[in-house]
């Protein structure tokens, strides 16, 4: 029971998020009733299947056979951080940066089984580009889906407004690991050593993941994640003690606490307020509201009041950089990586990656002359 409960009692964040919210409540008008629905559960439901597919491949040990090869095939830590995070960037505009996130993260932590390497950065670099090749495509991250789905963009079109954008931090960033990263050579530390998997676990993994994705299509999550967690029950039952349970219980909170925000008395006037703003300013407001509750509530808060154009879309994207809960991508990447060290060494990246993206993307945007 220490594996299931141990988490709770040590997540500083989360202890944070709680107290936060207490805070929140002693100023906000609403009712203990409306607190379920403020938590976004289709999101939390895919999240929990996640959590259990990644962990089930995971427990399986085809990570270390596939991080073995990897440090088999590059040769240096610069051509194996540049494919990483070109790896990150590409998934993660046809499967979502969550999803890039689950496979390349845990594939990135069994390479420190094989060679002496800088994971904690890798993984930095993995959640920064998530976040720029996201913003390519309608479904690359929640935010974009939700901008999809109120503007009157089709998917080309969507996409052909975000590319400039991606095309220009995505080369930012290769050229930011080139930087980061150097020419050393990857001394294997295990050269001689055979990696032994679970082939059977390996394949119900897959076939649920399989069937997830099914699911999720279909708009029938919650069965899907039922029918996840019923295998693992009976297949694999460490797998659910194992389990980063409180990082569901994180982004609760998040979802609660942003819907206490927005019901405190002084922000009653704020989407009239808005409206009345300039481009400039909807602009620096959508990032920087996006750096205190995450852009993806930030979109919400900013859709009751701004049409779904370019503007707000580049600007929440761009939000995703900087600060820890700019991106909900952020928090699930370095709370996989467990290392306490790894959460202001992502700052030292991410800090800088946001006044150049804001700086670029306003100028992008001043010479496309779209609003």
């Amino acid at each position: 029971m220490g594996k299931l409960f141990g988490p709770f009692l040590h997540d500083r964040f989360l202890h944070l998020l709680i107290l936060l919210g207490l805070l929140l409540a002693g100023f906000s008008s609403f009712s203990l009733r409306e607190l379920p629905a403020a938590v976004d559960w289709p999101t939390i439901v895919t999240l929990c299947g996640l959590l259990m597919l990644t962990k089930g491949i995971e427990a399986s040990g085809y990570f270390d056979v596939l991080g073995r090869r990897l440090v088999r095939r590059f040769h240096h830590q610069r051509s194996l951080a540049l494919f990483l995070t070109f790896s990150a960037a590409l998934l993660s505009t046809f499967l979502t940066n969550d999803v890039a996130l689950f496979i390349l993260v845990p594939l990135t932590l069994s390479l420190r089984r094989y060679a002496a390497l800088p994971v904690s950065r890798l993984i930095i670099f993995e959640a920064l580009a998530v976040n720029a090749g996201s913003l390519l495509t309608p479904i690359g991250n929640p935010q974009n889906i939700l901008l999809w789905r109120h503007g009157d963009l089709g998917f080309a079109a969507f996409a052909g407004q975000m590319l400039p954008l991606a095309a220009v931090l995505v080369s930012s960033l290769l050229l930011l690991t080139c930087v980061c990263f150097s020419r050393r050579r990857i001394e294997l530390t295990d050269q001689h050593g055979t990696s032994v998997w679970q082939r059977p676990l390996l394949i119900a993994s897959v076939l649920l993941y399989l069937l997830f994705v099914i699911s999720l299509e279909l708009d029938r999550a919650l069965w899907g994640m039922l029918a996840i967690f019923a295998v693992f029950l009976v297949m694999a039952r460490r797998i659910l003690l194992e389990l980063d349970w409180s990082l569901l219980v994180v982004f609760i909170a998040m979802f609660i606490n942003v819907f206490l925000l927005t019901r405190l008395p002084a922000l009653h006037a704020l989407p009239q307020q808005i409206t009345q703003m300039s481009p400039g300013s909807h602009y620096l407001l959508a990032v920087g509201l996006s750096q205190i509750i995450s852009n993806v509530p930030a979109t919400i808060l900013l859709l009751s009041a701004l049409p779904a154009n370019m503007l707000l879309a580049w600007a929440v994207n761009i939000g995703g950089f900087g600060l820890l809960p700019g991106s909900l991508a952020n928090i699930i990447a370095l709370r996989m990586a467990k290392d306490r060290r790894i959460w202001w060494h992502f700052h030292l990246y991410s800090l800088p990656m946001l006044i150049w993206a804001a700086a670029a993307g306003w100028g992008l945007f001043l010479i496309t002359g779209s609003g």
